[in-house]
């Protein structure tokens, strides 16, 4: 990436993407089953991750989430957004940046199960239902598959498109 205009312009053509493909989603019932969606968003988050570093990455996911919840979901959505933003994304920093060697289809696999147990512990909370625990069952076990599907959408995207974006994870120190 050349220079600050560069990662800007990539920043908010995320965000826009994140956005439009979270709300397009919504409006797409997955087997009848609330909480439901393949998460198409993360796909660009992992994007990011990749290409333009934590930081940046924190900065979108927040931005994301806040967005989506004003536009779309209401105040009651922004906490269990949050929490799946926040677990998602930490655990995907960890096995890219630090574990390393963990594919985007790996990371969108963990990734995926974190945002659900997070959001399902936040639900299990606030509405003081620890019977949620076998909804969260199936969730991790449709996250393992929607996860999957984000992943290799990020893996694809990232042997398709200009070899200047190369990933911040692999670069070397050097640069």
């Amino acid at each position: 990436m050349k220079g600050k205009t560069d990662r800007l312009a990539l920043s908010a053509l995320f965000v826009a993407v994140m956005l439009v493909l979270g709300y397009v989603e919504s409006l797409i019932p997955i087997g009848g089953v609330p909480g439901i969606k393949v998460g198409l968003a993360n796909s660009v988050l992992l994007l990011s991750l990749y290409w333009l570093g934590i930081p940046i990455s924190i900065y979108l996911m927040l931005v994301k989430v806040f967005l989506s919840a004003f536009m779309f979901g209401g105040f009651m959505a922004l906490p269990y957004s949050l929490a799946g933003g926040v677990l998602s994304l930490a655990v995907m920093i960890v096995l890219i940046f630090v574990v390393r060697g963990i594919s985007p289809i790996g990371a969108g696999v963990a990734g995926a199960v974190a945002h659900n147990v997070a959001q399902v512990g936040v639900a299990m909370f606030i509405l003081q239902l620890p019977q949620l625990v076998y909804y969260m069952a199936v969730l991790v076990l449709v996250a393992i598959v929607t996860g999957a599907v984000t992943g290799t959408v990020a893996q694809l995207l990232m042997k398709h498109l200009p070899a200047t974006y190369r990933p911040v994870a692999h670069r070397k120190t050097a640069e």
